[in-house]
């Protein structure tokens, strides 16, 4: 009887078996990198000051697709000393009145968004807190998709992992936008008021805040009434604060 070929016994994968082993590999070396990448970023970004972001890159992207020009970005980093206590407890009276108590996310304001969501809202809302937004203004384009949510839930959790409370807010305060590529509290105060974020006062900190959810409509510097009733809402929560 002649013998079966050893290479009859054990035949070589097939294409498709190497390239899903190859495609995996690809899949884990690309995580690998990504993992490396952000640590590095968030550990850097720990110590040193904020040179842009993600989200003001983007607005240079729509400058170019859009008006096929290119306008320069109004923003200077100042270090937490010389911000005003003002402005800290107005964006947390206005965005995320529980900054000190959660880890990066407010599961309730989280369930009453997803519930209000398939009982016929628009859209989710409403339960962004300042460190997923230092997360995705500052890494991340706006695009949306599950992935990227992913991805800014990553970062999250990386920052409030590797950087203090005082740190996050900071940073969230010199990258926020507060106008047309207006960004940063210090250039926010300088533009508006024509003084430093060290030097703002309660009420300034209140009208700045109070732009946040949209500053490109809802304008610092000709509030409406809606703004103005916002800021006086913002100024009983911060007293509230003490």
């Amino acid at each position: 009887m002649r013998k079966k070929s050893r290479y009859a016994e054990n035949p070589k994968p097939s294409n498709n078996k190497f390239w899903l082993l190859s495609l995996r590999l690809l899949l884990l070396k690309c995580l690998v990198y990504f993992v490396a990448i952000s640590l590095t970023l968030v550990l850097i970004l720990r110590f040193l000051p904020v040179p842009t972001s993600a989200f003001m890159l983007y607005r240079h992207y729509q400058d170019l697709v859009e008006d096929q020009s290119f306008k320069s970005i109004n923003y200077q980093w100042v270090s937490s000393k010389n911000i005003s206590p003002n402005a800290s407890s107005a964006v947390i009276a206005s965005e995320d009145q529980l900054f000190y108590q959660h880890f990066g996310f407010d599961l309730n304001a989280i369930g009453i968004a997803i519930n209000s969501y398939f009982n016929g809202g628009q859209r989710l809302r409403g339960a962004s807190t300042i460190s997923q937004q230092v997360a995705k203004n500052l890494f991340l384009t706006p695009a949306k998709s599950f992935i990227r949510k992913g991805i800014e839930v990553w970062f999250t959790l990386l920052i409030e992992l590797l950087w203090s409370k005082e740190r996050i807010l900071s940073i969230y305060l010199n990258i926020a936008e507060f106008g047309d590529h207006l960004f940063g509290i210090e250039a926010a105060s300088r533009y508006y008021f024509g003084t430093s974020a060290k030097n703002i006062t309660r009420s300034q900190a209140a009208l700045l805040a109070a732009t946040l959810p949209n500053p490109l409509k809802l304008q610092a510097e000709h509030p409406s009434n809606y703004v103005l009733r916002r800021q006086n809402w913002i100024l009983r929560q911060m007293q509230n604060q003490y």
